[in-house]
């Protein structure tokens, strides 16, 4: 492959553009498009690659043992794992605000740290807190974060008015931002983040403390961004909130990576279908729970409300044969049902520790 074509071809990816407008670039500068294509298929379609990361904070805090994930372009990734995990280091370390101790790491195809001030101007992030300024409007925030881009002055006005539009922030622009809701100030904090219009956008909690509203909001904003052809990196403490927008996720325990996968892999690799039984008042729950061992070595009870539940890998078959089982020793049912795994099932078997629910 020629250098020089190969070369264009990875800076014009890491900046975003599409095969369709790479190809009409060189094609006008007099290139074949059948090598323009052979060589496009022959890139890296990877917009971060870190290999055996490691990170130690002082002489014995262990943030990150050898962390490996792979990001190909234009799909939503999801980073969880419990607090302390070093979900929030590792995206320091990507978005090059934080230097690694040990291993390789590249975002865009750029070196880092070698390529630091390369790789910001093709990013964005979004932080677990609000960076913005509550004296200055809304508009003047997205003008002040052009700025520093050093983006033509133009060029910032265009980009502020379309964002304040696609955030639903049109109205409240010229209001200084200390009298936004909390949700509002979270849109206009990402709306930032999207000023030098980014191909990897870095979200680190983004819809914590967020009500249900305002969380709803943002979720449709990062599937339009995804929609868009944007390589989003988030974190969540939300079972529910990776499950619905990640296409990949990786798990990170104790600064490990204990586990990877598309949701729904996960789910069928690392959780249980879960089987609940509500029994009568005044039953016999613990009768019940011997009665049921020979199904599951581990049940779960709920005294109070007379909740059996116990993990199951078998299909409806379990179910009837539970209620055989209970009919058999005279313990009446009110209700039986048989549950798929969730994320937060996966979680909690992997991690050991319950998720953040909604």
């Amino acid at each position: 492959m020629n250098p020089e074509l190969e070369r264009y071809i990875n800076d014009a990816r890491a900046a975003g553009l599409t095969i369709t407008a790479i190809t009409e670039v060189l094609k006008r500068a007099g290139w074949r498009e059948g090598d323009i294509l052979a060589a496009y298929d022959a890139s890296p379609n990877v917009a971060i690659e870190a290999t055996n990361v490691h990170k130690v904070f002082g002489r014995k805090v262990r943030a990150l043992s050898g962390v490996t994930i792979r990001v190909p372009y234009g799909k939503v990734f999801a980073l969880l794992g419990p607090n302390g995990a070093g979900k929030t280091t590792l995206v320091r370390i990507l978005t090059t605000l934080l230097k690694s101790d040990w291993g390789d790491i590249k975002v865009a195809g750029l070196q880092l740290p070698r390529h630091e001030k390369k790789v910001r101007a093709l990013i964005g992030v979004t932080g677990q807190h609000v960076a913005v300024d509550e004296t200055l409007t809304g508009r003047e925030n997205l003008r002040m974060v052009g700025r520093l881009y050093h983006l033509p002055k133009v060029v910032v006005e265009a980009r502020a008015n379309q964002l304040l539009h696609d955030f639903g922030l049109t109205e409240a622009a010229d209001r200084q931002v200390g009298t936004y809701s909390s949700g509002m100030r979270r849109r206009l904090d990402l709306a930032s983040s999207l000023i030098n219009r980014p191909q990897i956008l870095f979200l680190d909690e983004p819809t914590t403390g967020l009500d249900p509203q305002s969380r709803n909001v943002l979720w449709r904003v990062i599937e339009s961004l995804a929609g868009e052809g944007v390589t989003i990196l988030l974190t969540t403490q939300y079972m529910e909130e990776a499950d619905h927008l990640a296409d990949y996720i990786f798990i990170l325990d104790h600064g490990q990576l204990v586990a990877q996968g598309t949701p729904k892999y996960l789910k069928t690799k690392f959780g249980s279908s879960v089987l609940e039984i509500h029994l009568a008042k005044g039953a016999g729950i613990h009768r019940a729970e011997a009665a049921l061992r020979e199904l599951a070595a581990e049940i779960h009870k709920d005294e109070e409300l007379g909740i059996i539940t116990l993990p199951v890998r078998e299909d409806f078959s379990v179910l009837l044969e539970a209620v055989r089982i209970l009919d058999k020793e005279n313990i009446p049912v009110v209700d039986v049902m048989l549950r798929h795994p969730t994320l937060n099932d996966v979680f909690l078997n992997l991690t050991g520790y319950e998720a953040t629910s909604n």
